[in-house]
């Protein structure tokens, strides 16, 4: 049966924390007045404020716990129960107009216990409003239950006094067994939730993360829920342990519950109709609308979550989007995207500028005996339509997977492949390098959309758009040295020669791929290097994957480069040659949460959490800070090993540099090139003409392919890039 406790009715909106948790020399109002210090503002009600109060049909156990501010009017307070002390703010003869709902400032048939409310507010038919603090003009209007607890954390994995460990709010991303699990609290960014789910093997950091993360609260109980400034609540039903910031939203939201909904001027949260959240931090500027349930969770800022998405045991970062989803036991960097019914992600930590297709089951079959398996798929991962991969599959930046359910676990380590499933003869197809050749205008504009999309006025972290970057330009020379071993290897078992070291195999290799010979054309492998099964794996364009890489890594390193030159007016060919041969070797980068860090800082940084040099999370986000602002100068430091490395040159003359500079403008204009006629041939198509009835139609309905907004984008920055390399070729006197 129900227990439905009886307590006297004078007691109703006192003793909000238990007498054993309150502190000697307190009393139960202690935290509420730390919250809303203005006590000073406040005083009794007047004979004659009384008698107005109790004409308009309102009531209170005990009058002289209403204070009032000196702009009060009682004629602004109709039908209102009062319970406990309620403190209220100026009352003044306006309006509130917000989205075309106007209500007039005041209380009004309500039931409040124990509330502070801020100046001009709007309270109508509130059936239960216990235990809150409002900032000024906030309105809520038709709400069933606003309340909070005595023990209210606002979405925050920590305990209160007297509460078991077994309560615990915890986060078991990445991992369905909550192997991986973290403790989320507000202002949780993607890097931190990475650090703490990784590295499980450190006991001391996983025990430093902890601590970090509980300093950053007290456990005392009695906090009040509150509402910011201008927050709107209207036409919902619970609404519970919530905490909100300024100017947030909240329409028709059937019950939110354990929440800190964080809201700004500048970047308003809203949340709408049929929605359900508990156990969750969302961050500014997010928009949860029409019917989407989420438990356990964080949303990072600007984060979307809409049409029935469903979003459990997951971290969503920054600049995302989920719809008609369902996303579990995940941790997904900045700039995901997801849309469509029946496609969901499940034990996975996708590392951003992604995006997952309609019906694609990513994580959903396990090809071991428990729920315990993993997919990470570095950053542009794009899944296709109907895509089942399993558990545990790993991808490098930028893979694209073709339609199909893959049989058996994957392991993609050549960046920018198209990975495909050969039916007919049983195979998987791997082409290295995809993206350069057949899809650059969906590579460009997502790199673009990426940065454009990005609306965090004061980002945290620093957050890299760009396709060609330190993580993926050291994953195009792995898979460049692969690619020559392979190579090399493959020829030596056709001729039956001895191997030789692999130094050796790999010249042979890259002799063979310079060449264009037939022999290396495609490179079938039997080791099951990235695919778990009996069958076997195709590599094709081999020849033409390795030289797209080795293109596009010295688009990088000069892009980086000439920037750097063209911003220091000093800065001569000597200078240059210097630090070409001081650049060392290129320093390996890690995606922390979208922010791509050197993995010598990283480990500075966890031995600097571990001796407590360090000592919370605002230290952390320190740390990505001077990161963020040292990546530019780190960024061209790695950009200079790249191109030693590429030419095997450790000075440079003028000589050279020009002929890097031709080399490097040919490229671009190349790939610029290719981003204009990679989306002519969706134009050119004629399966795709045959659905309009001339090209004056399709051209009404689709756009001209000339006038296309990104491909004149393009083109602007090829003159760009010709300007800088003019302005560079004048300063250096260069022939």
């Amino acid at each position: 049966m129900s227990e439905i406790v009886k307590h006297p009715i004078n007691t109703l909106g006192y003793q909000f924390i238990p007498s054993d948790y309150i502190p000697i020399g307190k009393d139960e109002y202690y935290l509420r007045n730390k919250q809303n210090p203005g006590n000073g503002r406040y005083r009794q009600l007047t004979a004659h404020e009384i008698e107005i109060l109790v004409r308009n049909l309102n009531s209170s156990d005990d009058w002289n716990k209403i204070l009032v501010s000196d702009a009060f009017n009682p004629e602004l307070v109709k039908n209102c129960k009062f319970f406990g002390l309620v403190r209220i703010g100026n009352l003044e003869p306006y309006y509130l107009e917000f989205h075309d709902l106007r209500v007039p400032v005041g209380l009004y048939n309500s039931t409040i216990i124990n509330c502070d409310f801020g100046d001009n507010v709007v309270i109508d038919n509130v059936n239960y409003f216990a235990y809150y603090i409002t900032g000024d003009e906030v309105i809520v209007a038709n709400v069933n239950e606003i309340a909070a607890s005595d023990h209210a954390k606002f979405g925050n994995g920590i305990l209160k006094e007297g509460e078991n460990e077994d309560i615990r709010i915890w986060l078991e991303i990445c991992n369905e067994n909550g192997g991986r699990k973290v403790m989320p609290f507000d202002g949780m960014l993607p890097g931190d939730a990475w650090l703490w789910s990784r590295n499980r093997h450190d006991h001391d950091l996983q025990r430093r993360f902890r601590e970090m993360t509980e300093k950053k609260f007290d456990n005392f109980r009695g906090y009040y829920g509150t509402l910011g400034s201008r927050t709107v609540i209207k036409n919902c039903s619970i609404v519970k342990d919530v905490r909100t910031g300024m100017d947030a939203y909240l329409k028709g939201a059937n019950k939110l519950k354990n929440l800190t909904i964080n809201s700004s001027p500048e970047m308003p949260t809203q949340i709408g109709e049929g929605c359900e959240l508990v156990n969750g931090i969302i961050g500014c500027g997010c928009r949860i609308f029409y019917g989407v349930k989420a438990v356990r969770f964080i949303m990072g800022s600007n984060s979307q979550l809409k049409y029935g998405a469903r979003l459990i045991n997951s971290f969503l970062g920054d600049n995302a989007t989920i719809s008609c989803c369902e996303v579990l036991n995940s941790l997904i960097f900045p700039a995901h995207e997801q849309h469509h019914n029946n496609s969901f992600l499940i034990a996975a930590t996708i590392e951003g500028q992604s995006n997952i297709a309609a019906g694609a089951t990513i994580g959903s079959n396990h090809n071991s005996r428990g729920a315990d398996g993993e997919l990470i798929a570095a950053r542009g991962f794009w899944p296709a339509l109907c895509t089942s991969v399993k558990h545990n599959s790993k991808f490098a930046p930028y893979t694209i997977l073709s339609k199909a359910d893959y049989p058996s676990e994957l392991n993609i380590t050549l960046p920018f492949s198209l990975v495909s499933n050969d039916f007919s003869l049983d195979r998987l197809v791997i082409m290295p390098a995809y993206w350069f050749m057949y899809n650059m205008y969906a590579l460009a504009r997502n790199s673009w959309k990426t940065s454009d999309r990005d609306k965090r006025p004061e980002p945290l972290q620093l957050l890299e758009s760009a396709y060609l970057a330190p993580d993926t330009v050291n994953a195009m020379f792995a898979a460049v040295s692969k690619l020559e071993m392979l190579a090399g290897v493959k020829a030596g078992s056709e001729n039956k020669e001895k191997l030789s070291p692999p130094s050796e195999i790999a010249d042979v290799g890259r002799n063979l791929i310079q060449a264009n010979d037939p022999a290396v054309k495609e490179i079938e492998l039997s080791d099951h290097e990235y695919e778990h099964g009996k069958r076997k794996c195709l590599l094709i364009k081999v020849p033409e994957a390795w030289r797209a890489y080795r293109e596009n890594i010295l688009i990088y390193a000069m892009d980086a480069i000439i920037d750097h030159i063209l911003s220091h007016t000093e800065y001569s060919i000597d200078v240059l040659s210097k630090d070409l041969s001081n650049a060392g070797k290129r320093e390996n980068y890690t995606n922390v949460g979208g922010q791509l860090i050197r993995e010598s800082q990283l480990q500075k940084l966890r031995q600097k959490l571990i001796s407590y040099e360090l000592v919370s999370w605002e230290d952390v986000h320190e740390f990505y800070h001077s990161e963020a602002t040292r990546y530019p100068s780190d960024k061209f430091q790695h950009a200079l090993s790249s191109l030693s490395e590429l030419t095997s040159a450790d000075t440079i003359d003028s000589k050279l540099f020009t002929a890097l500079l031709n080399e490097y403008f040919l490229y671009k204009q190349k790939y610029i090139k290719a981003v204009e006629e990679s989306r002519n041939r969706d134009y050119n198509d004629p399966f795709r003409q045959m659905v309009y009835e001339n090209k004056e139609e399709m051209d009404a309905v689709l756009g001209n392919p000339a006038t296309n907004s990104f491909v004149k984008l393009q083109k602007l920055e090829l003159a760009k890039v010709k300007t800088k390399v003019e302005a560079l070729t004048g300063r250096w006197k260069l022939a």
